[in-house]
C-alpha cells in the first residue's frame, strides 16, 4: 500500500505540466533529444534504485548466519549525513544542511515554474482583453495565498492526483489532434547538427522533467511491500518514457520550427482557451505540493518552535511559521516576474538541482556507502553517469545563465 498523498506527489514529479516544455525542448536538440528522452528515463530509474538501496545496510541474522537488509535511513539528508560522516568533524551536519539548501532551491523552482505556467496561461486566455502579463501574475498569486495556511496536505494531494489524470488526458487530447495533422508531419523539423548553447540548454529540461528523487525514500517507506519498489519504479519511468517520446515527437512533427515553448500556444484558437482553462487549474493545484515540502523544510531549519499551533482545538499555521510561508511565496512571485522564459528556468533548475540531486550525487553515495559490495560494472556504471552529470551540471548552468542574462 502507498500513501495516496506521497503517490501523487511523485505522479507529479515524472507526469507533471513541465510536459509541455519536452517538445520545444526536442526542436532544440533534434535527433539527439529523442535519444536522451529515453537514456535519462534509464539513467533516473538506476539512480533512483541505488539511492533507495543506500536506506539499507546489510546485517547477519543470528543462528542461520544470513545476511539480510535493514532499513537504517529514512530520507535523502540521512544518506548525505552517513556519507559524510568520518570524512571531518561536523561534515555530517554540513552535509545535511546542503542537502535541505538544495531542496528548496529545486523546489522554490518547480513552484516558480508552476506561477510562470499560471501566468502565460491566464495571459493568453485573457488576450482578447489585453490585460497586462504582470496582472496576470498578480491574480495567479492572489489565488495561491490559501497555501500560507495549509496545515495538511492530504486534500491538496488528492486534487492534485486527479488534475494529474486529467493532464494525461490533455496530453492525449494533443496527441490525437497532432495525429489528425499526420498528413503534413515533417521530419526536417529534427536535425542532428543543433546549437550547443540550445542543445545543452534542452539537456537541463528533459533531466528536470524526470526529477523525483527526492521523494523516493518517504515513498517506498510508505508501501507495504517494499520489495516491489524496483517493480514500481522501473514500470512508471518506462510509462513515462514512451508517453513523453511520443508526446514530444508528435508535437515537433506538427509544430516544427514554429513550436512553442509552452505547446499548448500552438494549438488552434477554438481549442486552446478550454485546454488552457484546464492546464491553469492544473497548475494552480500542483503548486501546493512542492510549497508545503519547500515550507516545512525551511520551518525545521529556521524555526526552534513547532510550526502549528492548536487554536480552540482547531490546527493553525503560527505567526513565524506564517512570515517563513510568506516569503518563500513571495520569493517565487518575484522569480517568475524576473524570469519570464518557461524553458530557460526549467533548463537551468534541470543543470543545477536536477543533475545534482538525480545524477550525481545518488552515484556518490552508491558509492562511498556500498563500495565493497560492487561489482566493477557497477562501479563503472556509477562513475559513467557521475561524471556525464558534472558535465551536463557544469555546462547546462552557463549556457542557461547566459541566455537569461541576454534575456533580461
Amino acid at each position: 500500500m502507498i500513501f495516496p498523498h506521497l503517490l501523487s506527489v511523485y505522479n507529479l514529479a515524472l507526469c507533471g505540466i513541465f510536459v509541455l516544455g519536452l517538445p520545444f525542448a526536442l526542436v532544440q536538440s533534434g535527433y539527439v533529444g529523442l535519444v536522451l528522452l529515453v537514456l535519462s528515463a534509464w539513467v533516473c530509474n538506476h539512480t533512483g534504485r541505488t539511492l533507495v538501496s543506500c536506506l539499507y545496510e546489510e546485517e547477519m541474522s543470528g543462528g542461520s548466519g544470513s545476511v539480510s537488509k535493514v532499513r537504517v535511513r529514512t530520507s535523502y539528508q540521512d544518506i548525505m549525513e552517513a556519507c559524510c560522516k568520518g570524512l571531518w568533524p561536523n561534515w555530517s551536519g554540513v552535509g545535511g544542511l546542503m542537502v535541505n539548501v538544495a531542496q528548496v532551491i529545486e523546489l522554490l523552482m518547480t513552484c516558480t515554474l508552476y506561477l510562470l505556467v499560471s501566468t502565460s496561461l491566464l495571459f493568453d486566455s485573457l488576450s482578447w482583453v489585453a490585460v497586462p502579463r504582470s496582472v496576470c501574475s498578480l491574480v495567479s498569486l492572489v489565488f495561491l495565498l490559501p497555501c500560507l495556511l495549509l496545515t495538511d496536505l492530504r486534500p491538496v494531494s488528492t486534487l492534485s492526483l486527479l488534475c494529474s489524470l486529467a493532464h494525461i488526458l490533455i496530453s492525449l487530447l494533443v496527441m490525437l489532434y497532432c495525429l489528425s495533422c499526420a498528413s503534413s508531419w515533417s521530419w526536417s523539423s529534427l536535425s542532428l547538427s543543433v546549437d550547443p548553447e540550445d542543445f545543452l540548454v534542452s539537456v537541463g529540461v528533459i533531466i528536470f522533467s524526470y526529477t523525483s528523487q527526492i521523494f523516493l525514500p518517504p515513498l517506498e517507506g510508505s508501501m507495504e511491500d517494499r520489495g516491489q519498489f524496483n517493480v514500481m519504479l522501473g514500470w512508471t519511468h518506462g510509462a513515462a518514457c514512451i508517453m513523453k517520446t511520443m508526446f514530444s515527437l508528435m508535437a515537433v512533427l506538427t509544430w516544427g520550427p514554429e513550436t512553442s515553448e509552452v505547446i499548448t500556444d500552438n494549438l488552434p484558437s477554438d481549442l486552446r482557451p478550454l485546454v488552457n482553462l484546464c492546464l491553469l487549474a492544473k497548475a494552480q493545484l500542483s503548486y501546493p505540493l512542492p510549497f508545503y515540502a519547500a515550507a516545512e523544510i525551511l520551518q525545521t531549519c529556521v524555526l526552534r518552535a513547532k510550526p502549528f499551533i492548536v487554536d480552540c482545538q482547531q490546527l493553525s499555521v503560527s505567526r513565524p511559521a506564517l512570515v517563513v510561508r510568506g516569503t518563500l511565496l513571495m520569493t517565487s512571485y518575484l522569480l517568475a516576474l524576473l524570469v519570464p522564459r518557461f524553458s530557460l528556468l526549467m533548463g537551468l533548475t534541470g543543470s543545477v538541482t536536477g543533475a545534482a540531486m538525480t545524477l550525481i550525487l545518488p552515484c556518490l553515495f552508491h558509492l562511498r556507502l556500498q563500495w565493497s559490495r560492487l561489482t566493477v560494472k557497477d562501479r563503472l556504471i556509477d562513475v559513467g553517469i557521475l561524471s556525464l552529470g558534472v558535465i551536463c551540471s557544469v555546462s547546462g548552468v552557463i549556457c542557461s545563465v547566459k541566455r537569461l542574462l541576454e534575456g533580461l
